[in-house]
């Protein structure tokens, strides 16, 4: 099984068009495209998860003027999006069909394929103590690493062929709730990732 995208380069790096975040303020936060085959025989449905394992693990350090965060801090995942049940009809999904722009407390009915289920994604809980921005956010929300960061970071779009058509999820999910129903009926995952940052220091590498 493969997963490729038309809007970014293997390990390169993500155009602001498909991040939340930009260089002075919000980016296109569209989902980039991406496509898929090889699906496994008895595949029942798609997982889709976008996961970037560079967070940092000191949330009081992000963007504080004067504070560089330095490369080697501890980091942890933040999902950036959690999609269960994708029909294995479903091959593709056009840049921006699930995503395009910013909806201020979460996109509260996400546009994606037919039956398939969009779960929450981690700026639920970070913008959670935001009253202008609080809210469950459904479906994809786009890169936005701290600009202070010294860490370019790197986000995988996880694709899981299932033998079930439909995990025992709540009503109310996210990607854990999807990792742990998935257990026990993988029969494939396919990844691809990009990077991006705000620092110029940490794209050029300095």
């Amino acid at each position: 099984m493969q997963i490729r995208s038309d809007s970014f380069q293997p390990g390169g790096p993500i155009p602001a068009e498909f991040a939340l975040g930009a260089p002075g303020g919000f980016g296109g936060n569209r989902n980039p495209h991406l496509a898929w085959d090889g699906l496994p025989e008895g595949t029942g449905s798609l997982v889709l998860l976008c996961v970037d394992p560079d967070a940092p693990t000191r949330p009081d350090m992000a963007g504080k003027e004067g504070v560089e965060i330095p490369r080697h801090q501890p980091r942890a995942d933040f999902v950036h999006w959690a999609m269960a049940d994708i029909p294995v009809e479903i091959r593709e999904l056009a840049a921006g069909s699930c995503s395009d722009g910013l909806v201020k407390g979460g996109k509260a009915a996400p546009a994606g394929p037919g039956g398939a289920r969009q779960g929450l994604n981690d700026y639920t809980g970070w913008f959670a103590g935001d009253p202008d921005m609080a809210g469950d956010y459904l479906g994809y929300d786009g890169p936005y690493p701290p600009p202070n960061d010294l860490r370019v970071h790197r986000y995988f779009f996880r694709l899981f062929a299932l033998d079930v058509a439909r995990l025992a999820l709540p009503p109310r999910f996210g990607a854990g709730d999807a990792l742990a129903a998935m257990q026990g009926h993988v029969l494939a995952e396919a990844a691809v990732h990009g990077t991006y940052s705000l620092n110029p220091a940490a794209a050029a590498g300095g």
